[in-house]
């Protein structure tokens, strides 16, 4: 009798573990399954895209809103390969990323916010050349860092989003049903708030100190889609190799060759834009535990960069002056900062499929068309 109450006494917490075990695979099955349902559409088509950032996505913004200083943008050579003669107000010779991904989803080109003439069926640009993820304001007062070509900072730009959004839809609720099957790029961002310390004699310590707030930044205008409008897709691309861009190569160029890395790219800046990348990713991985149900992905511009760099000679690239802008006024890496792509005394070559950089700051459509592979083929993570 006692051995068989011992053994109903024992197995009885085990009973208990059991159903426990059970009611909780049960309810982690219905979690999954109900993230998953809400995720599912994500997997399908992409019918329009909304595009936040800087002039590596900027559609026609800045010429729209006033050049100021960059006024070269919105004439020839910009826009010469693809554009049929013309400047669009494209940082390059032709397409931008922002465009070969539109045609990979079989949607049209987006156009700029600012073009009040134009179609936004499939989605809107709001990027704007020269715009940082911090506002302009907090970067004068704060930092000392002054804007040279506009204050449409990220938050100005959704801003922009907002009020699309209402001339949109009748109903938050409606918004939400047509953004769920959007793609939201967020981003590239950033790249000008560090840009902007380096070229105005900010230390790396100095330009260090921002990217905390520049993650965040970054970090509140993705919450802000996701959790005010309802986006269920988003990707957010991180900085770029800057120490391998003829502007840094040439402003900041060093006698000691203990300063650059094999590939002869400048390493204290490449090292730089990997700790703004590392933070950002880092914050992106918190953002998709904290939203299961919404695909969040990180543009690796970084490696597709290097990866379009590294095999410049098999991608048709001139392997000798990968390193050289296609248009600019002369010297090792033909860039000039104070003469620009487009002003006088400045010449375009006669081959930019075959040269990465375009004018020492943004990079050649063939650039950008086989970097949007590189990040089709494995650099979109998440």
């Amino acid at each position: 009798m006692v051995s068989k109450i011992a053994v109903m006494a024992s197995s009885k917490p085990l009973a208990v573990t059991m159903i426990t075990f059970f009611l909780l695979a049960v309810a982690l099955h219905e979690f999954a399954s109900s993230a998953a349902a809400q995720a599912a559409p994500l997997t399908g088509p992409v019918d329009a895209i909304y595009s936040l950032g800087d002039s590596i996505t900027d559609t026609g913004n800045l010429i729209r809103e006033g050049l100021g200083p960059f006024g070269a943008i919105n004439k020839l050579p910009y826009g010469e390969t693809y554009f049929f003669g013309k400047a669009t107000g494209r940082c390059s010779d032709g397409r931008l990323m922002i465009d070969f991904i539109a045609q990979r989803f079989g949607l049209p080109f987006l156009n700029a916010y600012l073009d009040k003439t134009a179609s936004f069926v499939h989605g809107v640009n709001f990027a704007v050349a020269g715009a940082t993820a911090l506002d302009a304001s907090y970067l004068e007062s704060a930092a000392g860092i002054l804007m040279p070509y506009t204050r449409s900072s990220l938050d100005v730009q959704l801003g922009w989003f907002e009020t699309h959004l209402a001339s949109l839809c009748s109903s938050p609720e409606q918004c939400r049903a047509r953004l769920a099957t959007a793609l939201f790029f967020v981003g590239e961002i950033g790249g000008n708030d560090y840009n902007y310390a380096f070229f105005q004699g900010k230390s790396t310590a100095d330009a260090a100190a921002l990217v905390p707030r520049v993650v965040e930044t970054i970090r509140d205008a993705a919450i802000r889609v996701i959790q005010q409008h309802g986006a269920r897709r988003l990707i957010v691309p991180g900085n770029f190799p800057i120490g391998c861009m003829p502007s840094y190569l040439t402003a900041f160029r060093s006698a000691n060759p203990a300063d650059y890395d094999s590939r002869r790219c400048l390493k204290n800046y490449n090292q730089f834009a990997e700790l703004h990348n590392r933070q950002l990713q880092e914050m992106l991985r918190n953002l998709r535990m904290e939203f299961p149900f919404v695909r969040i992905q990180y543009a690796d511009y970084y490696n597709a960069a290097l990866q379009t760099l590294d095999n410049a000679g098999n991608l048709g690239f001139d392997v000798e002056k990968r390193f050289q802008a296609c248009c600019g006024a002369g010297g090792e890496y033909n860039f000039d900062p104070t003469r620009m792509c487009g002003e006088t005394g400045t010449t375009a070559c006669p081959d930019p499929w075959k040269r990465l950089s375009w004018d020492g700051i943004h990079m050649t459509e063939n650039a950008y068309r086989h970097m949007v592979a590189s990040l089709f083929a494995g650099n979109l993570k998440g």
